[in-house]
């Protein structure tokens, strides 16, 4: 079977709750529309992630499973349409809807309430708020690869460790590992086209501690990153280049999408094809 597009996963917001679709359109930045879309701050709820005012000296941070384990008891539903967040405090009877644009500051309060600081909501369609700001496109992995590691660890299903990783693009008809194919020496990248759309492979994903946490719980899987590294290493298959890792605790890939792509179609199915190696600008 020839690679595929199998599964599309958005997070309109950041830490939230995904939603699987079966299309997505590419924006001028590369990223997926509605993908990290919104994402919450403390402090000064500055649109850039972790920075220091000027003004005030004080740091403002993502609110995201690395920093906070209340995350993980909140579901979401976002409607794009209608631009409505639906929330839900699991284990609880706490439910509230808002309207994105017309109830933010109900919304802040709401989140403020729950986590216990004030919260900030912020909104950013032109890029959204990707891990990593020099790979601004969808992340990448097989669906092979999250077999592979959900049998690393009894306890982890297959769809608990798909919403671990929290990857936008998983790839279908392929062995575990794949999508190391996808990044090469780095000041390079690979080529790769999914349906229409041309893909820059870019670098192994650095995880951080939000895999080794049920998704739904927060509970710590117990020596998640330690067997996670052990096994990563003596799974990397020949295709990998290796010296892109200085740690094992890598999974998925990576990307970028060229602007020359923008108003293109991803769409559940589509065929997924290697073009080559090029250099960087």
């Amino acid at each position: 079977m020839s690679p595929y597009l199998a599964a599309i996963s958005i997070y309109p917001i950041k830490s939230l709750d995904g939603i699987d679709v079966n299309q997505a359109t590419i924006l001028e930045s590369g990223a997926l529309q509605h993908d990290r879309e919104f994402a919450l701050f403390d402090e000064q709820g500055h649109p850039f992630g972790e920075v220091k005012s000027q003004k005030s000296k004080v740091k403002s941070h993502f609110v995201n499973g690395k920093r906070n384990a209340k995350v993980h008891l909140l579901r979401s539903a976002f409607d794009a349409n209608f631009k409505t967040l639906s929330l839900h405090i699991q284990g609880t009877d706490q439910k509230a809807i808002f309207h994105v644009d017309n109830e933010r500051s109900l919304l802040e309060t709401w989140l403020s309430d729950y986590f216990g600081f004030a919260v900030k909501f912020v909104q950013n369609t032109i890029t959204g708020f990707p891990d990593d700001t020099n790979a601004k496109g969808p992340t990448v992995i097989s669906t092979g690869t999250l077999e592979e590691v959900a049998s690393w660890f009894p306890e982890v299903s297959v769809d608990e460790m798909r919403l671990r990783m929290r990857a936008n693009i998983e790839i279908g008809g392929v062995p575990p590992f794949w999508e190391d194919q996808l990044f090469t020496e780095t000041g390079r990248f690979v080529q790769f086209q999914v349906g229409e759309v041309l893909f820059e492979g870019i670098n192994p994903c650095q995880r951080c501690i939000v895999p080794a946490r049920d998704s739904q719980t927060g509970k710590l899987t117990t020596n998640f990153q330690k067997i996670f590294v052990a096994k990563r290493k003596e799974s990397l298959p020949p295709w990998t280049t290796s010296t892109r890792f200085n740690h094992f605790f890598r999974l998925s890939v990576n990307t970028n999408i060229p602007v020359s792509q923008a108003g293109k179609i991803l769409n559940q199915g589509d065929e997924v094809r290697i073009l080559g190696i090029s250099e960087n600008d």
